[in-house]
């Protein structure tokens, strides 16, 4: 009797075990690092002591962004994803065109030296929904940013020449909506598409940010893979004490090698 009580237990625990495996499309735990490769797109306005800069709209050079993903699976339809990247540049677009300051009209033109710093990390509770190849995951979470502006700024404003020093930084805290899909190719090669949008209305700092990414996953080994996506995101963030607005497109591909475990 023992014999045939220990063998239905093994038995049960194959089965829930068997039974436990999360689909196909996800892993229990992974951390992606790499580079998204992207030539931005910055517009920035604002009033400062000195007057107000608006910079157009301003195309970068291309640069390489460092960024980090991390997911792990809390059972298994449910679990953590996170994101991070950060942009820390130089930029220098050229000043030129009217405003109103005060009541007074101003004219002029001049070169904007500055050095942008964005950072963005979000954090979501996913829900995986699906078996077999296909799982599409919703999630909801908070998103962190901060943006800082440095530079000096010099030309002639009136018919009058001059310059000036400044800097500006803001953070805040937004709510976060995520929504997935995964699709298992074969063992080796697996497809994913991912979108988030975060939106905050109050408080100082204000704006949203929309992202977008299309991607494809290779393992020549079982812990280690090589993932290669396009990404969009759109970033807008206005502060409210000094009508000031940050506007940032980031377009273009991206590269990781994603370790399993």
């Amino acid at each position: 009797m023992s014999r045939y009580l220990i063998a239905a237990l093994a038995l049960g625990a194959t089965g829930a075990l068997a039974h436990a495996a999360p689909a196909e499309p996800l892993d229990r735990a992974s951390l992606s690092l790499g580079g998204f490769y992207t030539e931005p797109r910055i517009d920035y306005q604002g009033d400062t002591n000195y007057g107000r800069i608006d910079t157009g709209s301003y195309k970068t050079d291309h640069v390489t962004l460092p960024r980090v993903k991390a997911q792990l699976l809390l059972g298994d339809t449910q679990g953590l994803d996170f994101d991070y990247y950060r942009y820390d540049k130089t930029y220098s677009p050229t000043l030129s065109g009217s405003t109103n300051m005060n009541g007074l009209p101003l004219t002029g033109n001049g070169q904007l030296n500055a050095k942008l710093r964005l950072d963005l990390a979000n954090l979501a509770y996913k829900w995986w929904i699906g078996s077999g190849k296909d799982v599409f995951g919703v999630g909801v979470g908070a998103a962190w940013y901060r943006a800082r502006l440095d530079g000096t700024a010099s030309g002639v404003l009136n018919g009058v020449a001059g310059n000036a020093a400044y800097n500006e930084s803001e953070h805040a805290y937004a709510p976060l909506l995520e929504l997935g899909w995964r699709h298992a190719v074969s063992d080796t090669v697996r497809v994913y598409a991912d979108a988030s949008g975060i939106k905050k209305n109050g408080g100082n700092i204000r704006g949203h940010i929309y992202s977008g990414a299309l991607g494809v996953e290779w393992y020549p080994t079982p812990m280690v893979g090589v993932v290669a996506e396009y990404t969009a995101s759109k970033i807008s963030l206005n502060r409210h004490r000094d009508n000031s607005d940050l506007n940032v497109r980031l377009n273009g591909p991206a590269a990781y090698v994603k370790f399993r475990f």
